[in-house]
């Protein structure tokens, strides 16, 4: 059974030519089309040339957008013993050890990201189930299995997000919200283009990057041009 569109979203389809927009133009419709009654985030959903059944052509890294993510980041460690205090100083919203995986594995799920410390990784790895499907596992690659729960608490929570391909190998990832201006959501985004280039699988072949398409939470997908955005220089440049 197809999808009913509603007709707020009927109309503001209108809106975008079928066309790949200039970086800049499409930031610029994305926000004109965030009519929804709160404040949406934007979306970007990148299609890249990998396929990630195989081992080297798979992404899961993190980005740090220069900007922020425009949400409020629950962070969740599970250490023991000082780490604990420690992940507590430095603003964890949970932390502890044996009692927080027990509440995890019995359902509760009241944080966005979750590190851990290397040594609670094998009582951690017992949470599959619970942690797998939203895509919660700690691990080495996204930043969130480490010892120094102090730094990645404060990255995570200043904007640094972790993505990963999808197995059709998009890639999904928010990059603030349609309120930002469109030069600071040009900012985050130039920032995921560089990251994404930088973790390039070493397995991919042929060309790499293949569509870019952005929106709002509730609002119509609008395609950019990949080559503009790459070509773009920042200030770091």
């Amino acid at each position: 059974m197809a999808k009913k569109v509603s007709r707020r979203l009927q109309e503001l389809q209108k809106k975008v030519e079928e066309r790949a927009y200039q970086p800049l133009e499409a930031l610029t419709l994305l926000k004109e089309t965030a009519t929804a009654k709160f404040v949406e985030s934007a979306e970007a959903h990148i299609r890249l040339g990998i396929d990630p059944k195989y081992s080297d052509q798979q992404i899961r890294t993190t980005v740090a957008l220069p900007k922020g993510t425009g949400q409020v980041i629950r962070v969740a460690v599970i250490a023991r013993g000082e780490k604990v205090t420690e992940a507590t100083n430095a603003g964890a919203d949970l932390s502890g050890s044996e009692e927080l995986i027990e509440d995890i594995s019995k359902g509760m799920m009241e944080f966005d990201v979750l590190i851990a410390t290397p040594d609670m990784m094998p009582q951690v790895a017992k949470l599959g189930r619970q942690l797998g499907p939203r895509g919660l596992m700690p691990s080495p690659k996204g930043g969130t299995v480490t010892f120094d729960v102090a730094q990645a608490i404060s990255e995570f929570k200043a904007g640094k997000l972790e993505f990963r391909a999808d197995r059709t190998g998009i890639v999904h990832v928010l990059f603030g919200k349609a309120s930002f201006s469109e030069e600071d959501l040009l900012t985050n985004l130039k920032a995921l283009q560089e990251t994404i280039d930088r973790n390039r699988p070493s397995g991919a072949k042929g060309r790499f990057w293949r569509t870019m398409y952005i929106s709002s939470t509730m609002g119509p997908s609008i395609e950019l041009d990949i080559n503009a955005l790459r070509d773009l220089k920042t200030d770091a440049n």
